[in-house]
């Protein structure tokens, strides 16, 4: 009985002492039955109920009988691989010990927060703007806004991409990913089985894990705080040129655009419920070109174990 294999590795697996109860039960039946008062003096009684519990020990004419003494006894030389390496039944911590942020870090998250203040204080995003138009002012007088768009779309998606490739570690990432799949197929399994101890085991080990969550989290917004960090001056200056938001007046001439299914319409128009013609189109631009960016560059951001 294959079943009887597989509960006597679990058991044996998740508490080292039942390998000795079961060893003992084999010994002390002979083949035959057994009763408590045979094996009390090697075994708890803790050790002897789970051994029914779980239907390795099954009631017999006189006491009790081993459901199948030879799947017990596989069932332990199985165990004898699997207890040589710890892994195969639970999964080490990883080290996050990289993920943590240096003062360069903290100091640009502290700036992307005050950065934020521009999207509603006209008078931060003002002078946000006149800095900024100092490099693009001239980009814009070249060039015709849609093309200053996808100027400014082609840059942020090229910086976005390297600083994701750069400060990710997509190989820590993926170990993360597969350390929660492994912890939730081991306990999906064991509650198949109905064993509780190795569920409650496995339970511990989920809490133990939400440390590397949030080094995965960390590893995560690592990179968007520096995003953010160059993004947001180039859309507030989108934001002043343009004269996005109540009172706020333009500060360069633009024509309208032709949008796909929309067709003309004005830089400050709605065309998507809230959202403006300007950023529907710069959202569209640095979507291709982040993509073309990625295939040049060979770069995969998918997470890997490998």
């Amino acid at each position: 009985m294959a079943r009887i294999e597989s509960k006597v590795r679990d058991l044996v697996g998740t508490d080292a002492d039942m390998r000795t109860a079961v060893e003992v039960v084999l010994e002390r039946a002979d083949g035959g039955e057994v009763e408590w008062a045979d094996v009390r003096d090697e075994l708890t009684s803790g050790q002897w109920g789970r051994l029914i519990e779980k239907g390795i020990l099954v009631d017999g004419e006189e006491g009790f009988r081993l459901a199948d003494p030879e799947g017990a006894r596989a069932g332990l030389e199985e165990n004898t691989s699997a207890t040589s390496s710890s892994s195969s039944t639970s999964t080490p911590s990883i080290d996050t010990g990289d993920s943590s942020w240096s003062k360069y870090d903290k100091g640009a998250a502290v700036v992307t927060v005050g950065l934020f203040l521009g999207y509603s204080v006209s008078e931060v995003r003002n002078i946000i703007g006149g800095v900024m138009d100092v490099a693009l002012g001239p980009l814009a007088e070249m060039l015709p806004f849609y093309a200053v768009v996808m100027v400014l779309a082609l840059a942020t998606g090229l910086y976005s991409t390297l600083l994701q490739a750069n400060l990710m570690d997509m190989e820590k990432m993926g170990k993360y990913q597969e350390r929660m799949k492994d912890i939730q197929k081991r306990q999906k399994d064991a509650k198949e089985r109905g064993d509780d101890a190795a569920l409650e085991k496995i339970q511990e080990e989920q809490m133990e894990a939400m440390g590397d969550q949030m080094g995965m989290f960390k590893e995560q917004f690592r990179p968007m705080v520096w995003i953010m960090f160059l993004t947001i001056p180039v859309f507030l200056w989108m934001y002043w040129a343009i004269g996005v938001g109540g009172n706020a007046d333009p500060h360069i001439i633009t024509e309208n655009i032709v949008l796909p299914l929309v067709g003309s319409v004005s830089w400050t128009a709605g065309v998507l419920g809230p959202m403006q013609a300007w950023i529907v189109w710069y959202f569209l631009c640095s979507m291709g070109f982040t993509q073309i960016i990625r295939k040049a560059l060979n770069i995969d951001m998918t997470p890997s174990s490998a």
